[in-house]
C-alpha cells in the first residue's frame, strides 16, 4: 500500500443498510403534510436521538405516549414496525465491505443506533455480525457521534492509530469530527465514489470483485 492509512472505518446507517421513517410512515400516515407534522412535531429526530444514546425503546414509546395519547398507535409501530424503516442493503456497498474482508483489510464500525434495534439488525444483516473485529454502537456506550469520545473509543479500545484509519460516513458533521482527530475519512453518497475513494487510497485493488 503505498500510504500510511491501513484500516477502514464505517459508519452502518445510509453507508450499508438504508434507513428512513419515510418508508414505514408513507404507508401510515399517506397524507404529505400530516406525515411531515408528525415526524417534526411527535416522533422526532431528537426523539429517536435519545434511543440511540441507551433509552429503552419501551420507555421512549411510553414517554412520548403520555404526551400525544391521540398518537398512541403511531407512536408504538416507530418500534414495533422499525424494520419497515429499513427496506434493505444500500445498493454496492456490501460488496466493498466483502471485499475488504477478502483482501484482510482491518475493518471497525462507529454506528449511531439503538443497542436493541442494532441486535435486530444483525439478525438480517448477517455482515454486521461477521465483517468487523469490533463495532461501537451509541446506544451501548451513551455517546453518540459526533462526540469525539466515541471515536476515541474506538481508537483506544483497538490500540489503533487515527492516521492510519479512513473513515466513512455520511453525515458532514461526523467526517468533520472524525478529520479533527486525525482521520482520513470519506463523505458518503454512493458505492461507486466509495469505490473511487478506496482504489485512490490503495485499499482496493482496481477491479477486485465487489
Amino acid at each position: 500500500m503505498s500510504n500510511s492509512i491501513t484500516t477502514v472505518v464505517f459508519d452502518i446507517g445510509n453507508v450499508l443498510i438504508e434507513w428512513n421513517p419515510e418508508y414505514l410512515y408513507v404507508r401510515l400516515i399517506p397524507d404529505t403534510e400530516e406525515r411531515r407534522r408528525f415526524l417534526e412535531t411527535v416522533c422526532t429526530m431528537d426523539w429517536n436521538l435519545e434511543q440511540d444514546l441507551g433509552r429503552p425503546w419501551a420507555e421512549a414509546v411510553a414517554v412520548l405516549t403520555r404526551q400525544h395519547p391521540d398518537k398512541a398507535e403511531l407512536i408504538r409501530a416507530y418500534s414495533d414496525c422499525w424494520h419497515e424503516m429499513v427496506p434493505g442493503e444500500i445498493s454496492g456497498t456490501p460488496a466493498l465491505l466483502a471485499a475488504l474482508v477478502a483482501q484482510g483489510t482491518p475493518l471497525y464500525a462507529i454506528t449511531n443506533f439503538s443497542e436493541e434495534k442494532f441486535a435486530e439488525a444483525q439478525e438480517r444483516f448477517a455482515f454486521l455480525k461477521s465483517s468487523f473485529r469490533d463495532i461501537v454502537v451509541s446506544g451501548a456506550e451513551r455517546l453518540i457521534k459526533p462526540d469525539p469520545r466515541i471515536y476515541q473509543l474506538l481508537l483506544e479500545r483497538n490500540g489503533l492509530d487515527a492516521e492510519a484509519c479512513l473513515f466513512i460516513d455520511d453525515s458532514e458533521k461526523n467526517i468533520e469530527a472524525a478529520r479533527q482527530l486525525g482521520m482520513a475519512v470519506h463523505h458518503f453518497r454512493n458505492a461507486d465514489g466509495l469505490r473511487a475513494e478506496l482504489e485512490r487510497l490503495g485499499l482496493l485493488a482496481i477491479n477486485a470483485e465487489a
